[in-house]
């Protein structure tokens, strides 16, 4: 039998709450600070950039991850950010990772809208032939920004209506941001066909969540772990079959969980909550998906089998063909019986 992190290592996976900008490695944002020395607080050095990213709570990590969004300058950071980002996730055996990305916050800062949508489309195409990753797009609204956000948001996704484009996201921060006022371009998106997938309950409480399940036609919901102090919300989450992208480390690390032991993963799973884990924004926070398995596996308690099962139940919530969906299930099944001998 292969020990735990060895398997985790080599299981198929799937990704469906990692952001774009807060996926860029220490080695990929110490290059683009480089590129704009002097214009940035980003330091240029990997090694200074874990004090950096130590943040205080949500409101410090928001600034930081803003610091970081304005070292991309052009079409050839967006696209160097994406490529990277495909390479990293496909190390760690990621087969199909559903990408937040922000682009009212590159266009905000100078891109056009069109050259940064061809230039994520490119990487895309380029990183499924380099690193047979799949990537598909949910297009964010950063909450912070305000309706305006939200408005040009749904105008460069319906717009530009890149290939890889499946869902619209809401992010940013939850606390004085309520969900309802963004339900106009919810429905629109939804109208077009895209998927709602909103961030809800991660650092604010149950209404927020039910919030968006009402208001914005939710399908997933990014983080949601606020869901336990809510037995009604449980359940419904459960009958509906409604999946929480759940990212531990990250919690812990801006500080919307005291720590991870306290973490309400178990509490969820034993609600039969759908979830999947994921790791949001893993340099930044110090993790790697891997470890995020790993650290599910330690609060679930779970041996390789039921390891195998979390990555079936990401496969499982992703908005996946189904034929693709059954494909890489398969290639889970065959690798935990492989493992398994």
């Amino acid at each position: 039998m292969t020990d735990l992190s060895t398997f985790i290592a080599g299981l198929p996976k799937v990704e469906l709450h990692v952001h774009h900008v807060g996926s860029a490695s220490p080695r990929i944002v110490a290059e683009l600070a480089a590129r704009h020395e002097g214009r940035s607080p980003v330091p240029a050095d990997p090694e200074a950039l874990a004090d950096y990213f130590a943040f205080r709570d949500f409101a410090h990590f928001i600034d930081i991850y803003l610091s970081v969004v304005d070292l991309i300058r052009d079409a050839d950071d967006v696209w160097l950010l994406t490529h990277e980002v495909a390479r990293e996730l496909a190390r760690q055996q990621v087969r199909y990772a559903e990408l937040t990305v922000t682009p009212y916050s590159h266009v905000h800062r100078g891109i056009p809208a069109s050259a940064f949508c061809e230039a994520i489309e490119d990487a895309r195409k380029r990183a499924e032939a380099d690193f047979g990753i799949a990537l598909r797009w949910c297009f964010d609204i950063p909450g912070e920004a305000g309706l305006p956000a939200a408005e040009q948001t749904l105008r460069i996704a319906l717009d530009e209506r890149p290939d890889g484009l499946i869902s619209f996201g809401l992010g940013g921060p939850e606390i004085g941001v309520p969900r309802p006022q963004f339900k106009p371009w919810f429905d629109q998106a939804r109208a077009a066909g895209l998927r709602s997938v909103p961030h809800a309950g991660e650092t604010t409480g149950p209404e927020t969540i039910w919030d968006a399940l009402r208001e914005l036609g939710a399908e997933r919901i990014g983080h949601g772990i606020s869901a336990v102090l809510d037995p009604a919300l449980l359940a419904h989450l459960a009958e509906r079959r409604i999946p929480l992208e759940v990212c531990p480390t990250s919690n812990v690390r801006t500080r919307a969980v005291a720590s991870l032991d306290e973490h309400p993963l178990p509490q969820l799973v034993e609600a039969g909550v759908p979830v999947s884990i994921n790791s949001d924004d893993p340099p930044m926070f110090g993790t790697t998906l891997d470890e995020e398995y790993a650290v599910a596996a330690r609060l679930l308690k779970l041996d390789p089998h039921g390891v195998a099962a979390l990555a079936r139940a990401a496969v499982d919530a992703a908005f996946l063909a189904p034929a693709e969906a059954t494909r890489i299930n398969a290639e889970i099944d065959a690798y935990a019986a492989g493992a398994a001998r």
